[in-house]
């Protein structure tokens, strides 16, 4: 047993450093290789503030600490070890910035979409491939688009990466300007502080931005078609559209990282909401979103909770065709379809590897694509 223990550290350690060589490899390839975006044509480049980005000094506060009520949770010992440090931190709202991007919407200009991803520390490729594609900071037919991606700190099994992962996101946010990262621990329980600490930001830093896509960062976005859709909108009026979700009933299987306990949510079904792979929302709705924040406990699934929120605003979220968190499927097929002639009619497709990203965009942009008429999806 002690042999089989010492291994298992030398194969963690062994581990570790492989991973940790090949993020300084992917970091100098990505540098070399991806320092000039794409060009897409029929599209006129518009000028982004060149404004140098620095971290933010920390504001010396007391730190959140675990609120000791929770524990008479009934059956709290039960609960899984994530869920016992949710209910314990759940009252912690406001976390330090550690990237900002102030210049993010200044100009003349109002920011007409604004495009925030959320993604996570490691995921620095599918970011770049972002910023080449559909996330190109671009005029559209004289729409201004920016993007923005929103990170929190490398996970707690992350910890001998961290420092390797913070010199990626330094490098990033100082050379593009585009990163948002708060001091709370990229989880899957907390991207709901994502969404509540975006809408914060956007009150303060974006109050102007017509629209808001709040997607993950292996989405792949028509962002053309997201426009057009767009323009035919009022940024003054209730929008909040995606795949809509109803009857959504609390996972209580423990193994599950949907898990959701009677404790923090006895109802049988959620309200009605659009799933967080990729959604719209107008200005308007963006505010009342943030007040009802202020109103309704933080919940571990980030959609869910965008959904309490919009019921407690008294708004209700729409469905949209053009928008897929679960994949294309054509009738009768067995694997998810790759058909860029699909793609061309949809705005915001979920669960993209990378390279995917790439050349789906490559395809919908070539000269020589050609489409006939019929393709029908389920």
């Amino acid at each position: 047993m002690a042999f089989l223990c010492h291994r298992s550290t030398n194969l963690k350690a062994v581990t570790f450093l492989l991973v940790a060589m090949s993020l300084s490899a992917l970091r100098l390839w990505l540098l070399q290789e991806l320092g000039s975006p794409l060009e897409k044509k029929g599209e006129d480049p518009t000028d982004v503030p060149a404004v140098p980005v620095q971290p933010l000094a920390l504001h010396p506060r007391t730190p959140c600490v675990a609120n000791a009520s929770a524990n008479s949770v009934a059956n709290f010992e039960q609960l899984p070890a994530r869920i016992q440090n949710f209910l314990l931190y759940r009252h912690c709202r406001q976390f330090p910035i550690l990237w900002d991007a102030p210049s993010k919407c200044a100009g003349r200009r109002a920011v007409f979409l604004l495009l925030a991803v959320k993604s996570s520390p490691e995921n620095y490729e599918r970011r770049e491939l972002i910023r080449r594609t559909w996330g190109q900071e671009r005029s559209y037919r004289g729409r201004h688009v920016r993007c923005l991606f929103l990170l929190g700190n490398p996970r707690p099994e992350q910890a001998a990466l961290a420092p390797q992962l913070a010199e990626l996101v330094d490098l990033e946010a100082r050379k593009h300007g585009d990163v948002l990262q708060w001091a709370f621990a990229d989880t899957f329980l907390n991207l709901t502080l994502k969404h509540v600490h975006l809408l914060n930001w956007l009150a303060t830093r974006c109050p102007h931005a017509r629209f808001l896509l709040s997607c993950d960062d292996d989405v792949f976005v028509h962002t053309t078609n997201v426009l057009s859709f767009l323009e035919a909108q009022s940024p003054d009026h209730h929008l909040f559209t995606g795949q809509l979700m109803h009857g959504s009933v609390p996972i209580r299987d423990s193994w599950s990282k949907y898990f959701v306990p009677p404790q923090l949510f006895p109802g049988k079904a959620y309200p009605v909401y659009c799933s967080g792979g990729g959604f719209l929302l107008s200005s308007y709705t963006a505010q009342a979103l943030r007040a009802a924040a202020h109103q309704i406990p933080l919940f571990p699934i980030d959609d869910a909770y965008m959904g309490m929120c919009l019921q407690q605003a008294r708004l209700e979220p729409s469905g949209h065709e053009g928008i897929r968190p679960f994949g294309v499927q054509l009738p009768g097929a067995q694997q998810p379809s790759f058909d860029p002639c699909i793609y061309r009619e949809l705005l915001i497709v979920h669960r993209f590897a990378p390279y995917e990203m790439l050349l789906m965009w490559k395809a919908l942009h070539s000269p020589t694509l050609s489409c006939s008429q019929g393709h029908r999806i389920s």
